[in-house]
């Protein structure tokens, strides 16, 4: 739960009434303008009218130089950042030949396999000569190359499951999947901060959606009992499936789940459990095997497992890996394996173009390195590496007085800036200083908390975290983002301590 400060949350409505009361009235004079030149439309009704794209035209298009910043590099520790002007303040964007060497503060690069890797990019350029770039086809038609089966068995392997299937895109994977494991009269219990890939793919199955508050067991439960007791609205029957869905890392907010108090109370009450891990596979663990390794945590003990690739391998796609549980196929009685059952039903793999060969072996060579079966250390000095990283750029922030979401451990560190005007702020003074950083604000997060998300890298070095910190801390203090007193450094102490003797 965050405590936002009451004269924070104060200015912070103010501004955006302020910019809501501008708008509005800009609009009444455009509406005014567009009645004078009208232009006939001959019956059709207007693609975007008042409200609709009142967001994006009075506050997105006044910050975009903010977002979607072209680079023309590797993802690395450091990027190409390409600069952009506007002549038409900020409703079109035009490119240079210009470029700026930026620190990366904002990429899922997390154990740095984005960039060139020793041992993975000679082998996905193999694979992009053996196998092309694509399919240009479905799983189930010509798109199973010998890759995507031995990619199948290996994440299954390294998230501990009997079995897994992969899909060619992350998102996709919730949102496809989610409809086909339960339909009406099922109950879905969500995360109230889930991601959207998690909402959307809930809404669209038809079952009945519950929201429990974030990342809280005790509220789980009490909503667990209450629906059970009640069954399904109108008719009180048993619910035909309960789904608990929640995330490994809350990727806004940088937190890791209470898994081990959730395993519990959906083993309690016989409900399914969905884990997307698609922050925390391979960034967190021993090993990189997630929140289950970290948190100690029995993969039997968790139905469902989705992660993506798109951060730790440094590739594209999604997986699910399930226990060897049974679904109802709800047009039979026939029980069947869950992945099984997906490879026959999820439009996904039905459908969806599978992954680039080149991808899959980039995903298969990232998990070798983990594993140390490339024969080196190298991933272990990685995953080592991010751990450290991670932990020293929290606790650093949180001495300079910065509100910083999240747990230890976690790679993902949102920085609170609240005010809506502090958005572009922060992120054009940061790149003043060649520091690349994401910021996010609304409909992303809810209005009143905006913040800068920054990912760790284990590419990263000292160095480059120490300048960080200080060009941070520069901006913070111009920007005035520092809610909390600062620690005093270790040589003041010291002073301090001396002249109390």
């Amino acid at each position: 739960m965050i405590t936002i400060p009451y004269l924070t949350a104060l200015t912070t409505y103010f501004s955006y009434g302020l910019l809501f009361a501008f708008g509005q009235l800009r609009d009444f004079f455009r509406r005014i303008i567009d009645w004078w030149n009208s232009s006939n439309l001959q019956g059709y009704a207007p693609i975007c009218l008042g409200l609709e794209d009142f967001y994006i035209r009075r506050l997105y298009l006044r910050i975009q130089d903010c977002f979607g910043r072209p680079i023309a590099s590797a993802p690395d520790a450091w990027f190409d950042l390409v600069e952009r002007y506007s002549n038409d303040h900020n409703k079109t964007l035009k490119r240079t030949e210009k470029l700026s060497r930026c620190l990366n503060l904002g990429s899922y690069n997390y154990l740095g396999f984005a960039a060139a890797d020793e041992y993975c990019t000679p082998r996905a350029i193999e694979a992009l000569k053996r196998f092309s770039s694509s399919t240009c086809s479905p799983r189930v038609d010509g798109g199973t190359t010998t890759l995507h089966s031995e990619l199948d068995d290996c994440v299954a392997k390294f998230v501990g499951k009997p079995a897994a299937l992969v899909f060619g895109m992350g998102y996709v994977t919730n949102s496809a999947i989610i409809p086909v494991l339960i339909g009406k009269g099922g109950l879905i219990i969500s995360d109230s901060l889930n991601h959207s890939s998690l909402v959307n793919g809930a809404r669209g199955s038809g079952a009945t959606i519950i929201v429990f508050q974030h990342n809280t067991p005790s509220h789980l439960e009490k909503v667990l009992r209450e629906h059970i007791a009640e069954g399904q609205p109108r008719t009180h029957r048993p619910w035909k499936k309960i789904i608990v869905v929640v995330e490994g890392i809350y990727s806004m907010e940088g937190e890791l789940c209470k898994l081990p108090e959730i395993v519990a109370i959906c083993k309690k009450y016989k409900a399914y459990l969905y884990l997307d891990e698609a922050h925390s596979i391979g960034a967190v663990g021993k090993t990189g095997r997630g929140v289950c390794e970290l948190l100690g945590v029995d993969t039997a003990d968790v139905d469902i497992m989705m992660g993506t690739f798109t951060k730790s391998f440094g590739s594209c796609g999604g997986y699910i890996a399930g226990s060897k549980l049974t679904m109802n196929t709800s047009k039979s009685i026939l029980l069947q394996e869950l992945i099984q059952y997906l490879k026959y039903t999820c439009p996904a793999h039905l459908y969806g173009t599978a992954i680039s060969p080149p991808a899959a072996q980039q995903i298969l060579s990232a998990i070798q390195v983990l594993l140390g079966e490339d024969g080196s250390i190298r991933g272990a000095q990685k995953l080592a590496r991010i751990r450290e990283n991670s932990n020293f750029f929290r606790s650093e922030l949180q001495k300079m007085g910065f509100e910083v979401l999240g747990d230890n451990d976690s790679p993902v560190m949102p920085i609170m800036l609240y005010n809506p005007s502090k958005i572009p702020a922060f992120s054009r003074e940061c790149l003043k200083q060649n520091v690349a950083v994401v910021v996010v604000g609304f409909p992303a997060t809810p209005l009143l908390l905006s913040r800068a998300r920054i990912c760790i890298s284990a590419s990263h070095t000292t160095e480059d975290l120490v300048r960080a910190l200080e060009v941070i801390s520069k901006v913070g203090d111009l920007v005035g983002i520092k809610y909390f007193p600062a620690e005093p450094k270790k040589e003041e102490q010291e002073d301090r301590t001396v002249k109390l003797d």
